[in-house]
């Protein structure tokens, strides 16, 4: 029995190297460099698990990119502090958690990752649109059927997997990907 669900995740996951995937964690990396070369921001920020990831990949990106770099990247995980969440969440509403912090913090040239299973929560999506509307480079790394942030992100990373764990692996497996990337590369 474990068997089968093993086969079946080593097949979700083997998503990741499809040719459109590789081509777009590129994109994603090279805008990664970019923006460190610049000295500009890296947002990142999801939900639940994502929210999580969100964390988890900006330590990676502050440490263990800028290994060979001298020094890691300027991130931040919007979904790390509470209290501004908290306060956001009450004051202007849930969907408005991720956009106001970019509204205030972000610049034109920063980079935003959202990581989202269906790609249609509202806070995702409004930070998404204030991002673009600043200037901020998108990036978007989704399962399922992408949803709407597939549309407006102006990169998005899209695996077709209806299995919300699966997905959650793939972000951070992207994640990783680009750190290893940095973590070897020379300045």
């Amino acid at each position: 029995m474990i068997r089968k669900f093993l086969d079946s995740y080593k097949n979700q996951v083997n998503l990741l190297t499809e040719k459109h995937n590789t081509i777009k964690i590129k994109k994603l990396a090279d805008d990664l460099y970019r923006s460190w070369k610049k000295k500009k921001n890296i947002f990142i920020c999801g939900n639940g698990g994502s929210a999580a990831n969100a964390m988890h990949i900006a330590n990676d990106f502050i440490y263990g990119a800028g290994k060979n770099l001298g020094k890691g990247f300027k991130v931040e995980a919007l979904s790390s502090n509470s209290s501004v969440i908290t306060c956001l969440a009450n004051d202007i509403g849930y969907e408005k958690i991720y956009s106001e912090q970019i509204r205030v913090k972000g610049e034109k040239g920063d980079v935003l990752i959202v990581l989202s299973g269906s790609g249609n929560s509202k806070n995702i999506l409004n930070a998404l649109k204030i991002a673009n509307k600043i200037g901020m480079k998108t990036h978007a790394v989704l399962g399922f059927d992408g949803g709407y942030a597939k549309r407006i992100s102006k990169n998005s990373i899209h695996f077709s997997v209806n299995d919300m764990q699966v997905s959650e692996d793939l972000q951070l497996i992207v994640g990783h990907v680009c750190m290893k990337y940095f973590a070897e590369k020379k300045k």
